[in-house]
């Protein structure tokens, strides 16, 4: 079975990795059987020649889900792009409460004005009927005292 994935290049704490198809009892940085392009997670570049990895999947190669997602990112042309991630902001505990905080509040004051109009409309609806029944009780009124 055939695998595209990464194989490590690069020095101690600074990978580089080319994206290669492979058999997959073959060792990580063993002979590939074709050379897709390169990644280099530390400067966020990418090249990847996604016409042959397109070709290569057609035939059977299976993408590791690291190179699934270079190819989600990867542009027609192969040319060399730069990556980038969303970045997440690590956040004291504190901060974590008072933004829960807030938006639980916020959801409160949604919810209440949700309420508000809607018994704002329930007595709008109410005014209206009742102002259509008094104008209709004379009249119904008046009809049987001719008769």
């Amino acid at each position: 079975m055939l695998k595209i994935r990464l194989a490590r290049l690069g020095k101690k704490k600074n990978p580089f990795y080319r994206i290669v198809v492979t058999d997959i009892r073959t060792r990580r940085n063993g002979a590939p059987l074709a050379e897709l392009g390169f990644y280099n997670p530390i400067q966020k570049q990418l090249k990847l020649n996604k016409a042959l990895a397109e070709t290569w999947i057609a035939k059977g190669a299976q993408p590791s889900e690291t190179t699934k997602w270079l190819l989600s990112l990867a542009n027609d042309t192969g040319e060399l792009i730069q990556i980038s991630k969303p970045e997440k902001q690590k956040l004291s505990k504190k901060v974590l409460a008072k933004q829960k905080a807030e938006a639980d509040a916020a959801a409160k004051a949604v919810e209440e004005a949700a309420a508000a109009k809607k018994a704002a409309e329930e007595s709008a609806a109410k005014a209206a009927e009742e102002a259509a029944a008094p104008a209709a009780a004379p009249e119904e009124q008046a009809a049987p005292a001719e008769a």
